[in-house]
């Protein structure tokens, strides 16, 4: 189901907890949601459609991927960028990596771990960042 998109910074700012197998609709959710809005966005946080759980989706390429518990692991390059998001206006500086691995589940709750470059990379290091409370 598409979800209103959040707009208010103090709900952002607050860390999700770790999601459950009980929070698997959310992921239906922000898929619906990423699709509605693919024209200005390509990656969401569960917070972003008002659940303050640890699950993201990110646009790779035409696969909508969702991550659910993502932590970033090792992390090497850094460089500087100016990233939007759909839940602020404008554009933000802030440092991102070039290549970063990740821990997560998938949505069968299998273990996965990955390693991630460039533009991808970037993505998800923004909504992991939501996940932690963090606003660039």
């Amino acid at each position: 189901m598409i979800k209103p998109v959040v707009h208010d910074p103090a709900a952002l700012q607050t860390p999700a907890q770790a999601a459950t197998r009980a929070d698997l609709p959310t992921v239906t959710n922000l898929l619906d949601t990423l699709s509605a809005n693919s024209d200005s966005c390509v990656g969401m946080a569960a917070n972003m459609i008002g659940v303050n759980k640890r699950i993201i989706v990110v646009q790779m390429g035409p696969l909508a991927v969702p991550m659910i518990n993502p932590q970033i692991i090792n992390k090497t390059g850094s460089y500087q960028t100016s990233e939007g998001c759909l839940s602020l206006s404008g554009e933000r500086p802030t440092t991102r990596y070039h290549q970063i691995t990740v821990k997560f589940v998938n949505q069968n709750f299998a273990p996965q771990q990955q390693t991630f470059r460039d533009f991808v990379a970037q993505i998800i290091q923004h909504e992991v960042d939501h996940c932690n409370g963090i606003l660039i």
